[in-house]
C-alpha cells in the first residue's frame, strides 16, 4: 500500500497526476490519501502530525510525505524505515517525530534528481518511482548507503496550532497525554478545559479533549473555533495549568 501525506490540496492536477505516477510504477498496489491539507510550506508543524496520522498503518506500508517549500533547492531526499513502514520525501524536518519515535530506524539518502526530473514536482518525479523501488525491493537491495538519520532535535510537543480542519476544529502539536485532566490552555482570550468528548460540554462552549489521533483538540461544541476562538495554523497557545 501507499499512503500520501501533502499540503497539495485537491485542486488542479497534482494530485491526481502522483497517483498516476506511482501507478505506472507499481499498477497492483492500492493508493490511500491520508492526507491533503497538511499545513502549507510548513514542515515544521506539518511533522507533528505527520507521526500520530501514520500510526495506525499496516506495516510494509510505503508514505509518500510532501510538505516541501524547499523543493528543488539544496535540500536533500530521504528514505526512512520506521517501524517496518518506509517513508519517502524531503530532508527538511518533515521526518523528525516518524523517526524519532520509532523503535527501529534506517535511512537512506536518495540519488540527486536527473535532468528527467521536473525540479518543482519531486513528489512525482523522484519521491514516487524510489517509493515503489524500495517498497519492492526494500533498503538492504537499493545500493544506496544507510546512515543515521538526520535529526534536527526539535522539542517533542509544540504549543501550536498545527491544523484547523474542515470543523473549524484546532489540532494542537501537544500530545494528549503529557496534560492532565486538570490542565487549562489559554487560546486566544478564553479559557479552555478538558471535555472527553462535544457532548460533555454546553452548546457554544469551548473546551479541549484529545482526539483520535492522541493529540490536544481546541473546539467549540456546534460552533467554529477558527473563528470564536480567532485560531489558525502556527498559532500558539498557553498552557496555564499542565
Amino acid at each position: 500500500m501507499f499512503a500520501l501525506f501533502t499540503d497539495f490540496t485537491l485542486q488542479g492536477p497534482y494530485v491526481g497526476q502522483l497517483r498516476l505516477a506511482l501507478h505506472g510504477h507499481a499498477p497492483d498496489v492500492p493508493v490511500v490519501d491520508l492526507m491533503h491539507d497538511a499545513p502549507a510550506f510548513a514542515p515544521d508543524l506539518a511533522a507533528y502530525l505527520l507521526e500520530p496520522i501514520c500510526r495506525a498503518l499496516p506495516v510494509g506500508c510505503a508514505v509518500i510525505a510532501v510538505v516541501d517549500p524547499g523543493v528543488g533547492g539544496e535540500r536533500r531526499a530521504v528514505a526512512v524505515e520506521a517501524d517496518g513502514r518506509l517513508f519517502v520525501g524531503p530532508d527538511n524536518g518533515l521526518l523528525e517525530f516518524v523517526a524519532g519515535r520509532a523503535a527501529q530506524v534506517r535511512c537512506v539518502f536518495l540519488p540527486e534528481a536527473d535532468t528527467a526530473v521536473s525540479p518543482s514536482f519531486h513528489a512525482r518525479d523522484l519521491f514516487a518511482p524510489w517509493a515503489s523501488l524500495l517498497l519492492k525491493e526494500g533498503l538492504d537491495n537499493s545500493g544506496l548507503e544507510i546512515v543515521a538519520f538526520p535529526e534536527r532535535g526539535w522539542a517533542e510537543d509544540t504549543p501550536r496550532i498545527l491544523y484547523v480542519d474542515g470543523f473549524g476544529n484546532g489540532w494542537t502539536g501537544i500530545r494528549a497525554d503529557m496534560l492532565s485532566d486538570a490542565a487549562v490552555l489559554e487560546v486566544g482570550e478564553q479559557e479552555l478545559r478538558r471535555g472527553r468528548t462535544f457532548s460533555d460540554v454546553p452548546r457554544d462552549q469551548g473546551f479541549w479533549y484529545p482526539n483520535s489521533s492522541g493529540l490536544v483538540e481546541v473546539a467549540i461544541n456546534c460552533g467554529r473555533a477558527d473563528g470564536i476562538l480567532g485560531i489558525g495554523a502556527g498559532d500558539r497557545i498557553r498552557l496555564l495549568r499542565p
